[in-house]
């Protein structure tokens, strides 16, 4: 069966999510323009995650990878919390007709929606991420906190396990003896505790900074970086192979065809 192709919108802040919000920079282009900000929106709940957010959240970014006019994408959080994590008070339910080998974590669903999206993202972290509220961000290409966020890894005190493929990722951000201590302890920590260190490239003085911070990486981007050579450069790093001898026939052979097209 073949899937019919995304309807790229006229304008995505008035595609009618619930639980997001997606504006163009600035707000005022009626137009997509080529930074647009996602917002996690769920003011009365902390922003946590549920099914609806992950769905406008895979939707959302379906739509950024196959955009020309979108070059690069920031996502925050509406208020002083990023993400609380799961909706706790909606508890972790699963649809009847799934069984071990054909359920899929929601957080998952988003952290590889993010990852195959083919155009850059940037988290801008102004406030507490826990739980799936801060495994999503790992797949991005670049995180900007304020330093006095809290940040949690506290799987194993809800008694649940590694989700949103972070067994994948934060190791190969921060190190298997950083991760092994965060997820031992369960512990909430500062953005800018050095048990976070290679997490977070930008630290802000301020929850205010780091919106403003974000966009300014993102414009630098959309600026001067050819999206093309930041989609393959992330693939080549996130999939490359296991040796410098491989890596030197991959980077061959991609760089001949580029060469070819300039």
């Amino acid at each position: 069966m073949t899937t019919p192709p995304l309807e790229l919108p006229s304008s995505y802040a008035a595609l009618p999510f619930k639980e997001i919000r997606v504006s163009h920079h600035p707000a005022s282009s009626p137009d997509p323009t080529p930074v647009v900000i996602v917002t996690l929106y769920r003011p009365n709940n902390y922003n946590a995650f549920t099914d609806t957010m992950m769905c406008e959240l895979e939707l959302a970014f379906a739509l950024f990878s196959v955009d020309p006019r979108v070059k690069c994408i920031v996502m925050t959080g509406h208020g002083k919390m990023y993400c609380a994590g799961a909706d706790l008070q909606l508890g972790f339910k699963t649809d009847a007709s799934e069984t071990e080998a054909t359920h899929r974590d929601g957080g998952g669903r988003v952290s590889l929606a993010i990852h195959h999206c083919t155009k850059p993202t940037i988290g801008a972290i102004q406030g507490a991420a826990v739980g799936v509220g801060i495994t999503m961000t790992l797949p991005m290409s670049i995180r900007v906190a304020y330093r006095g966020a809290k940040i949690g890894f506290v799987f194993g005190r809800r008694g649940l396990a590694m989700e949103a493929a972070s067994s994948y990722f934060l190791p190969r951000l921060i190190g298997l003896s950083r991760v092994m201590h965060l997820v031992t302890t369960g512990s909430v920590y500062r953005a800018d505790d050095k048990l976070m260190e290679g997490l977070f490239t930008e630290l802000v003085d301020t929850p205010e900074e780091t919106l403003p911070k974000a966009l300014r990486l993102a414009e630098e981007v959309v600026e001067n970086v050819s999206t093309v050579s930041t989609y393959l450069m992330r693939e080549m790093i996130w999939r490359g192979p296991g040796s410098a001898e491989e890596a030197h026939l991959l980077d061959s052979r991609i760089l001949h065809g580029l060469r070819q097209t300039v």
